[in-house]
């Protein structure tokens, strides 16, 4: 076992680690052999969480992520900055089309949704914010991978691609040819690749109009959509374009 690993900070990282979106509520045994601690460790580790505020206890006794924890995690810069911006233009954007908009951004290989707004009509999504997912895995992940550093592509088409629907493309060569015509559209359809009943329309959001891609901007719709995902190309353009604007104004004007 790592130092890192063995350390105190190590040890409440690797509890708050075993928290994610299949997993958002878990006994102290299931904490205890997901991190590979000792119960009463574990233990330990969990009542210090919960005193802080970053754990929270629900009443079948089960553990979950605490509010004090959410409260940290939303003031992060990089998001917070990016959803100041957003915001205005994805409400606009909601109230035009009445679908889900969901902005996200890319961490290595990851794709982190940090913004969604939905309405109760709005189709049935598998993420939401804080949400991970393999970049390829998503519509607007593939955006952010058309625009990330070499080395990404290379490392996400060498690894084995996970189909989430029969439709879900996992040819490397296919989604290299895919990478390149996001590229020159800007503008990307995705038919039912991460779920059997949604189609998405995605664009990247930069730091400015010609600046590097900051995040992805994208709206999902019911399958079965698809001539009416195509139509709104042309709004979401439109809210990528504002947003990248504000970015490159607030990038100018910071010291």
């Amino acid at each position: 076992m790592s130092t890192a690993r063995s350390t105190a900070a190590g040890k409440v990282l690797r509890v708050l680690a075993a928290f994610d979106r299949e997993r958002p509520s878990q006994t102290l045994s299931q904490i205890a052999q997901r991190t590979g601690l000792a119960l009463s460790t574990a233990h330990r580790v969990v009542a210090e969480l919960a005193e802080w505020g970053a754990l929270e206890r629900g009443e079948d006794g089960s553990w979950h992520i605490g509010l004090r924890l959410w409260e940290v995690t939303s003031g992060c810069p990089r998001t917070q900055i990016l959803r100041d911006a957003a915001l205005p233009f994805m409400q606009d954007l909601y109230e035009a089309t009445h679908e889900n908009v969901q902005l996200a951004v890319r961490e290595g290989t990851e794709l982190v949704f940090v913004e969604r707004i939905a309405g109760h009509r709005s189709v049935q999504l598998l993420t939401m914010v804080g949400s991970r997912f393999p970049v390829a895995s998503t519509g607007m992940g593939r955006v952010l991978l058309a625009h990330a550093p070499p080395d990404i592509q290379e490392d996400v088409l060498r690894s084995p691609l996970r189909a989430w629907t029969p439709h879900t493309v996992t040819d490397p060569k296919t989604l290299r040819a895919q990478l390149d015509r996001i590229r020159r559209e800007q503008v990307f359809v995705s038919d039912r690749q991460l779920s059997p009943d949604t189609v998405a329309v995605a664009a990247p959001v930069r730091i400015g109009r010609a600046g590097p891609v900051s995040a992805a901007l994208g709206i999902v719709v019911a399958a079965g959509s698809t001539s009416r995902a195509g139509g709104l190309r042309g709004p979401l353009r439109e809210a990528v374009h504002g947003i990248s604007d504000a970015l490159g104004r607030r990038a100018r004007t910071t010291p």
